[in-house]
């Protein structure tokens, strides 16, 4: 197990016991989605993705050689 994973379980267990029953679920609904084989964006996730795509039709992301160029600035 991820020792961070491990590390944030030994905490869970001083939570409160409704943190507690919370934190159970959502690893029941994530054990759920990985045993179905494949993945469901909630509706938050699906207009995220959509903002996303309409800001890179618009150019609202810096292209790969301004963000190298950008990267080598910092590195000097």
């Amino acid at each position: 197990m991820n020792s961070g994973l491990g590390n944030l379980l030994k905490r869970a267990e001083s939570w409160p016991e409704e943190a507690r029953r919370e934190l159970e679920q959502l690893a029941r609904d994530i054990e759920a989605e990985i045993g179905k084989g494949e993945y469901r964006a909630t509706a938050s996730e699906l207009a995220g993705i959509d903002r996303g795509m309409r800001d890179s039709a618009s150019g609202k992301f810096a292209a790969a050689e301004q963000v190298e160029e950008a990267l080598g600035k910092l590195r000097r």
